[in-house]
């Protein structure tokens, strides 16, 4: 089972660009699919973005299509959500996330989290 580890959040204006990473231990990387999650205060946590066990299928949520992208690196074990465009409505702590799946985007199906990092956008 691998471990998750995110790093890359912080504060940023509405406008501007963030990138996400998420470092996996064990040598199994390639064999997960993976996804980035956010969850808002007071709200439920909601799928952002998947990707593939090869890389090369992708998923985004609506509200952040063509603003968003995702990718994996499996020599590297890392995965990299990078965020460009930002708004206030994406202020979140952002959750990494591993499923034995090849890809989806549904949440029950991911068993391995990272600890989260905050993202916040001021307007």
């Amino acid at each position: 089972q691998v471990q998750l580890v995110e790093s890359g959040g912080g504060l940023v204006q509405a406008g501007g660009s963030l990138r996400l990473s998420c470092a996996a231990s064990g040598r199994t990387f390639g064999n997960y699919g993976m996804g980035w999650f956010r969850q808002a205060p007071g709200k439920e946590r909601e799928f952002v973005s998947a990707v593939s066990r090869s890389g090369a299928s992708k998923y985004y949520a609506d509200s952040v299509k063509g603003r968003f992208s995702i990718s994996r690196d499996n020599a590297k074990s890392t995965v990299v959500l990078q965020m460009n465009s930002l708004k206030p409505d994406d202020t979140a702590v952002y959750y990494c996330a591993a499923t034995r799946r090849v890809v989806t985007i549904q949440l029950r199906d991911y068993d391995t989290w990272g600890q989260g990092t905050q993202v916040t956008v001021s307007s």
